[in-house]
């Protein structure tokens, strides 16, 4: 039974890095790939492939361009995440993005953490902006503003066997920590004043803040981020953290209130 049960986790996870292939980059901008092209990047075998991906279309998780014989994310997929927790808070936290974005004149993002890398669901950038695409993406806890609000109230046993010297040093950034005891502190100052202000840590030139959302039961569930170049933001950087704080808070009161109640 064991055996069995190990033989059928090792093809789920097979099946979730070919669907992990076909949300890439190169996928989304070449409308679809190839079976021969899913092997190359998957690191496995074309007919193995090939079967695989027969199986996810037949379940709607894949579709195959009849044409191009391509094969992109399938419409079940796309089902299947409108019912999804990430999906409500989208629904509900964009509004406010909207409203962050217009007063600090500056994208700002929605973010979670997933394991221990930052993802970003949601962006809003003021009527002028210019919008780049940030959905999707992911990035180190420890060197984002994101990434150490949604971690600022872990354990710290759970920080400390997590995030060694050596991991923190390959966190990505420019500026990694010198030990966990820094970044513990780190941690304790945000959850002191309810905001996380970063300034060039992540990349040379920008600076950041993000605050937290936090859900029912008062845990940090995401958190709103706003990064720009230091030359436009640095000046009111404690003011966008402020902001940020602010509104932050405001979903937090809204996101679980009954839907008659708000407005």
């Amino acid at each position: 039974m064991s055996s069995k049960r190990q033989t059928n986790s090792a093809g789920l996870r097979r099946d979730i890095e070919l669907l992990q292939v076909l949300g890439r980059h190169e996928a989304e901008t070449r409308s679809g790939l190839g079976v021969i092209r899913i092997a190359e990047i998957a690191g496995r075998e074309k007919t193995q492939v090939s079967r695989a991906l027969a199986t996810l279309a037949e379940q709607g998780l894949v579709d195959r361009d009849p044409k191009t014989m391509m094969y992109r994310l399938g419409w079940r997929l796309y089902a299947l995440s409108a019912q999804t927790y990430e999906a409500h808070l989208v629904s509900v936290v964009s509004p406010y993005l909207r409203r962050v974005a217009e007063l600090v004149q500056e994208t700002t993002h929605l973010c979670v953490l997933r394991q221990d890398e930052v993802l970003t669901l949601s962006t809003a950038s003021p009527a002028h902006g210019f919008r780049a695409v940030w959905e999707g993406l992911t990035s180190p806890a420890p060197s984002t503003s994101a990434g150490r609000v949604l971690v600022c109230e872990w354990e710290e046993s759970a920080i400390r066997a997590k995030w060694t010297k050596a991991e923190l040093a390959n966190a990505g950034g420019v500026r990694a920590f010198k030990n966990t005891d820094e970044f513990v502190a780190e941690l304790a100052k945000i959850r002191k004043q309810g905001f996380c202000i970063v300034d060039e840590e992540f990349e040379l030139g920008v600076v950041g803040c993000s605050a937290p959302i936090r859900d029912a039961a008062g845990r940090i569930v995401a958190a709103i981020n706003i990064g720009a170049p230091k030359a436009r933001l640095g000046a009111k950087l404690d003011q966008a953290a402020s902001i940020t704080r602010k509104i932050a808070k405001e979903v937090s009161q809204s996101l679980y209130a009954p839907h008659s109640t708000q407005k």
